[in-house]
């Protein structure tokens, strides 16, 4: 687990966050941070007050990152990119998390070092990463100005026949549904929202197709929200084309593997990101995935479920 809770000694009454920026290293402004959230603890009880003084022994979370051996596809000067496998987190939840892609960044590559972009915790797939500040900053604005082109492979249900690009709005808020932790949907209130389908290959058999999918905004679930919308939903999605109740039953962790399988197709949202294509520092890059998600989509085709 990266968070810990670590005693400190204090000769001398000073400044709790002058003193953790002496013993940490850490800047000011992370130093007074941490503690207004809680990290800070004296007699066993939070401070919160940046300002608070420290004298004696105290403890402090301290966060200390964690490997899992997740080797980076490509390693350059100012970032990395990892192919991150589905069920693993881009950021911890909280300080409970035992593992997140951010601590097998920082782990490799400094603290300073931070992950760019999100996609979803089930979505496989590639996630760039910068090595410091000022890259980060970069890349950033990169994603902002659009200038990244990224390819997302999905195994979905039906048949998929033909190209089409959705330019269907996306709204994130919370409805009179029970399920208001995860809603987003297709209406004239929400953000411009485009997605390109292109169909790779139809299997008949699963009646399920390959498809490739080309976002052109940066929408929180918009390649699944755009999919479900066309009547083509993600093979695996737990919450989108799935009842109500069952969508609960999934965000609180009721619904088994196999049960899982038998209601959505697979075990995992069978979404990939596959290829990022950008220009960075005068140099133009075009990052492609290994072909391990196209082994699991053969796996959910050779299957006995239907």
């Amino acid at each position: 687990m990266p968070f810990k809770l670590k005693r400190f000694y204090s000769p001398t009454k000073q400044r709790a966050f002058k003193f953790l920026i002496d013993e940490l290293g850490i800047s000011q402004r992370d130093s007074q941070r941490h503690i207004a959230n809680g990290r800070l603890f004296i007699d066993g009880k939070p401070m919160t007050i940046p300002t608070a003084e420290v004298e004696g022994e105290f403890e402090f979370v301290v966060y200390e990152p964690s490997t899992r051996g997740l080797k980076p596809v490509t390693v350059e000067d100012k970032f990395v990119v990892f192919d991150k496998p589905s069920g693993v987190l881009i950021h911890p939840q909280n300080r409970n998390t035992e593992y997140s892609l951010v601590d097998e960044l920082k782990y490799q590559f400094g603290l300073e070092a931070n992950i760019a972009h999100r996609i979803d915790q089930e979505t496989s797939g590639l996630v760039l990463c910068a090595r410091d500040k000022q890259s980060e900053k970069d890349i950033k604005a990169m994603f902002e100005f659009r200038d990244m082109q990224k390819t997302y492979l999905a195994l979905v249900h039906g048949e998929f026949k033909e190209e089409i690009t959705v330019e269907e709005p996306l709204l994130r808020r919370e409805d009179h549904s029970a399920i208001v932790r995860m809603v987003v949907k297709v209406h004239e209130e929400g953000k411009a929202s485009k997605t390109h389908f292109k169909p790779l290959k139809y299997f008949a058999e699963k009646d399920m197709t390959l498809v490739e999918c080309k976002p052109y905004t940066g929408r929180q679930h918009q390649i699944r929200v755009h999919l479900f919308h066309v009547k083509h939903p993600i093979v695996g999605d737990p919450i989108y084309g799935q009842e109500e109740t069952n969508v609960l039953r999934f965000l609180d962790k009721e619904i088994s593997e196999d049960e899982r399988i038998e209601l959505s197709g697979s075990s995992r949202l069978m979404l990939h990101a596959c290829e990022l294509e950008f220009e960075l520092y005068g140099n133009t890059y075009n990052i492609k995935s290994s072909d391990i998600f196209l082994d699991e989509v053969n796996k959910v085709i050779s299957s006995n479920k239907k």
